[in-house]
Parts: C-alpha cells; sequence; structure tokens
C-alpha cells in the first residue's frame, strides 16, 4: 500500500485543477490590467510631442518711426501737445488707434452710414469673404475631430465550418469600437490640427481685411460723387453767368459797343463751360456706377441728393509712436502672422512622417452563438490591436514635402515682411500727404477769396470805362477755376483721412 504523504503547503490531489484554473485566471486579469495601463499610457502621452518650430515672428524691415507722424488736432493741424520731455506726447496713450473707432463713430454723416451699411449687406466681395471663412472653419473642426478617437458601434455574423464534425457555426457580436486611432506621439495630428486652425484665423483677418477696404471704398465713391456735384452746380451756375455775358457781348457787337473778339472771347468761355459740364458728367455717371457695384443695388436717390448735409469726415487725431503699435493692428498683417503660424505647422506635421506611425484598434461587445443569448447569457469580448508603421523606402516623398514645408514657411516670412513694409509705406504717405494738403486747402481758399475780390474790382473797372471786358471776362475764368480747384482739393483732404484711417486698421468694426 502506498502511503501519501501530505505536507504542509502543498496541495491535495483532488484541489490541483482549481488552483490551475485560479491561477490562469489570476494570470488573466494581471495581463487585461496590464493592457489596460498600457492603454491608458498611450492615450495620456497621445498628442504630447511637437517637431514644430518655435513659433517666432522676423524682425520689421522698417524704420522705428514714421517720418511724419505728427499729433493733430480735428481740423487735421499739427497740434501743440508735448511730453514732459518738450516731445510731441504721444496720441496713441491719450487717444485710440483708428483700429480701435469703429466706422460709425469715424463717418458722421447719416446718409454715408446708411450707404455703407448697405454695402456690408449686399457686397459680393465682402460675402464671398464670409463664406471662406466658414469653409476654413468646417475644415478645422474636421482636422481636429482626428485628434479624438472616433466609437462605432459594430454588428457581426460570422458563419464557418467545424474542423472535426463539418457542421457550420454561427457566432453573433455586438460591441462598440475604435478603429485606426492614431497615438500622436510625435505631433503629426497636432501639427496639422493647429496649421488648420491658423489658416481659418487667418481666413477671419481676410474678411475684416475686405471690410475695412469696403468701407473705405464706400466713403471714397461717396465723397467723389458730392464733389462732382458740387463742381457740377458750379459748373451750370457759372454757365448760366457766362451765357449771360455772351447774350449781352452779342448785343453790344451788333449796336457797335464791343469788338468781333470780345464775341469770339464770350463764346468761347460759354463753350469751356459746355465742354466741363460734359467731362463731370461723364465722370459723375462713372463714380456712380462705381458706388452702385460697391453697394450691390442701385443706392436710394435721397441719400445723394445735392442738398444732403456736408459730410465731414474726421479723424481726431493721428496715431503716433512705433510702427509695431500700430501696424501689428491691421488684419491683412494679422493674416500674414497666422500663415506663417500655419507654414510653421505644416513643418512638424512633415517631420513627424519620418518616425513610425502607431495606430489603435480596439473593440468590446457581447458575444453568443444564438440571438436570443446575445444580451442574456453573451460572453464579453474585447480586442486591442496597436500597429506601427515605419517609413522605410519611401523614394524620397517624406524628405520632398519637408523641402516645401519649409519653403512654405520661406515664403510666409517673406510675405509677412512684405505685408509690413507695404503697410508702413501707406501710413507713411498717407501722413505726407495729409500734411500738404491741409496746406494746400489753406492756400486755395485765399486763393478763391483773391480772385473773388479781383471779379469784383474789374467788373467795377469796366463799368466806370477804367478796363475792357476782357479784363471781366478773364477774371472770371480765373475765378471759377480756383473754386472747382478747392471743391477738388476738399475732397482729396477728407480722402485723405478715409486712406489714413483705412491703413491704420480702422473700418472694421
Amino acid at each position: 500500500m502506498t502511503t501519501i504523504t501530505e505536507r504542509p503547503g502543498d496541495a491535495s490531489p483532488v484541489s490541483r485543477p482549481a488552483a490551475r484554473r485560479q491561477a490562469a485566471a489570476r494570470a488573466g486579469q494581471a495581463r487585461t490590467s496590464a493592457r489596460l495601463n498600457v492603454l491608458a499610457v498611450l492615450l495620456v502621452l497621445a498628442g504630447c510631442g511637437s517637431l514644430a518650430p518655435q513659433p517666432k515672428n522676423p524682425d520689421a524691415p522698417v524704420p522705428g518711426q514714421f517720418a511724419h507722424a505728427q499729433p493733430h488736432d480735428a481740423a487735421g493741424r499739427p497740434s501743440a501737445a508735448q511730453d514732459a520731455a518738450g516731445n510731441p506726447a504721444s496720441t496713441a496713450a491719450a487717444h485710440p488707434v483708428a483700429a480701435d473707432i469703429g466706422w460709425k463713430e469715424f463717418f458722421v454723416s447719416p446718409a454715408l452710414q446708411q450707404l455703407i451699411q448697405i454695402a456690408l449687406d449686399n457686397n459680393r466681395n465682402l460675402r464671398l469673404a464670409a463664406l471662406n471663412v466658414e469653409r476654413t472653419q468646417a475644415q478645422y473642426r474636421i482636422q481636429r475631430a482626428d485628434r479624438l478617437p472616433s466609437v462605432n458601434a459594430a454588428f457581426g455574423l460570422e458563419r464557418q465550418p467545424s474542423v472535426l464534425t463539418g457542421e457550420q457555426t454561427s457566432t453573433l457580436s455586438l460591441g462598440l469600437g475604435v478603429t485606426q486611432y492614431e497615438l500622436d506621439f510625435f505631433g503629426r495630428v497636432k501639427n496639422l490640427t493647429d496649421a488648420a486652425l491658423a489658416s481659418y484665423m487667418a481666413t477671419e483677418e481676410a474678411q475684416r481685411t475686405a471690410q475695412i477696404n469696403l468701407v473705405a471704398g464706400v466713403a471714397n465713391a461717396y465723397l467723389g460723387l458730392q464733389s462732382l456735384d458740387e463742381q457740377l452746380a458750379l459748373t451750370r451756375a457759372t454757365l448760366k453767368t457766362r451765357e449771360e455775358s455772351q447774350k449781352l457781348t452779342h448785343l453790344q457787337y451788333r449796336n457797335g459797343a464791343a469788338s468781333d473778339l470780345d464775341v469770339k472771347q464770350a463764346d468761347s468761355l460759354v463753350y469751356t463751360a459746355r465742354t466741363t459740364l460734359a467731362q463731370l458728367q461723364r465722370q459723375r455717371d462713372t463714380a456712380y456706377d462705381a458706388l452702385v457695384l460697391l453697394l450691390g443695388q442701385q443706392p436710394p436717390a435721397e441719400l445723394l441728393s445735392v442738398d444732403t448735409h456736408e459730410n465731414h469726415v474726421e479723424l481726431e487725431e493721428v496715431p503716433a509712436g512705433l510702427p509695431s503699435d500700430l501696424l501689428t493692428r491691421r488684419p491683412d498683417i494679422r493674416q500674414a502672422e497666422l500663415q506663417l503660424r500655419s507654414a510653421e505647422a505644416n513643418i512638424g506635421a512633415a517631420r513627424a512622417a519620418f518616425f513610425p506611425r502607431i495606430t489603435l484598434t480596439a473593440t468590446a461587445g457581447m458575444g453568443s452563438s444564438q440571438l436570443d443569448d446575445l444580451f442574456n447569457h453573451g460572453k464579453f469580448i474585447w480586442t486591442i490591436n496597436p500597429a506601427a508603421v515605419l517609413p522605410i523606402f519611401d523614394y524620397g516623398r517624406n524628405r520632398a514635402n519637408l523641402d516645401v514645408a519649409r519653403v512654405d514657411q520661406k515664403i510666409a516670412i517673406t510675405n509677412y515682411e512684405k505685408a509690413i513694409q507695404t503697410a508702413f509705406s501707406e501710413v507713411s504717405d498717407a501722413l505726407a500727404n495729409r500734411r500738404g494738403l491741409i496746406e494746400q486747402l489753406d492756400a486755395q481758399k485765399s486763393l478763391v477769396k483773391t480772385e473773388g475780390e479781383r471779379l469784383e474790382l474789374a467788373n467795377l473797372r469796366y463799368r466806370s470805362g477804367v478796363s475792357s471786358y476782357f479784363d471781366v471776362l478773364d477774371a472770371q475764368r480765373s475765378h471759377f477755376t480756383a473754386q472747382q480747384s478747392l471743391i477738388s482739393a476738399r475732397a482729396e483732404q477728407r480722402q485723405n483721412l478715409v486712406e489714413l484711417y483705412k491703413v491704420l486698421g480702422g473700418g472694421w468694426k
């Protein structure tokens, strides 16, 4: 007889199978826990890395100060505001810059405000800019969704013959799964998302630029029409006066009181006025068509009436200071900066393509051989399938994509520098023109006054018989020309204020 001696700690023969089952269960639980822990770590680490260069704007290739920057009063003349050191006080510190002044605050004319609002509601170019914003926004949402796993529901039916019996067996499954979710260790997806976000924000700035150009365009067209209407009214009045003088001269010629030269001079002045009237009417029709194009419809007739109150467009003071203090508020410069950010992010995505792309496919659900037992007695099933793909031979595709991204960055840098240079030049020119137009307008007012006094003296001398009628006609011609120039100078000054407001980034609020 064989005697079995049990030792402390030894399992009995009866309990050994159960112990093995318990050990296997504990090992399975440990493996499941380890896999879940690995999955959690992978999900946490995904998207933590980035190979994009550090965002940095290049130095502005422009002088540190506007050459013609000087504080101005409401009339546009240099102000005497000074700081403690005796230098002109910065208007940016005392007054809001143009970018912070809404167009309704800048353009005080109710008629002009209504025209601008009509343009904002109907202009096709502005509408196209808004649609581009919507499109890039949708693209950004698509790209952003790639950073999160997509969870899908799946129902499956599998039928296969048994190897031993040949009978068909069926397996039903129902569950949720994540398919080909990229674990973004090297920031490829993140950088693509950042690039899409920057592009979306750039289109928003482009829309603001389009609005600024539209507001300024409507204002300049309106001021141009006002100037042409004023010149037309002046020309019609002048033509009427010259026609009366022509009749008088012809009557005097028939009575022997005027010479043939006097008649020819009177006729010449009438024909000149008629020619000028026709030219101005043609220019007015062209300017009107341009305004219709900007508005997207016919403007209300009452808004373009000659009797409309004179529009006083003014900017309280010209902001002075460093270009970076002013030009960075322009939407087109912000657009160029955002395009640079997008190009930098694309470099990071191109660099990440050299590293392995790690994807994860996972499913979890219930399985059963019978549909009725799927929810009652089905077994819980799950799978986790990570995969890594490392490019080896791509025939230079990734290298070429990286080269393209780097060249795109250089192009974006150049465009950014060009945008700053263009903005600086536009502001500097507007400031210089403003100073010259102020002086020109003052001189032209004095000239109109002088020519008016000369015309009165010429008429007085002619009625007194001291001078000929030729002096009167010459004085009339000079006075008419001076009045026309005054109207043009006034319109140019107002349009210069509009231009200055635009180039400083005003008009999108």
